[in-house]
């Protein structure tokens, strides 16, 4: 599970930077990249939630 999480704190990250590249500097490119960044939060915090319920009914 903390693997996850290391891995979720990771693309947010990954996120931030390239959001603010995008509102910040102009960078048009990091349009895409944040969106796709986005889609593997997603995914990422989709597996956390079944790993949590999984650990729950332990």
């Amino acid at each position: 599970m903390k693997d996850l999480l290391v891995k979720i704190n990771a693309e947010i990250e990954t996120f931030k930077a390239e959001a603010e590249s995008l509102t910040e500097k102009g960078i048009k490119a990091a349009g895409p990249r944040a969106r796709k960044s986005t889609l593997e939060i997603e995914k990422l915090l989709k597996e956390f939630r079944k790993v949590s319920i999984e650990n729950q009914k332990k």
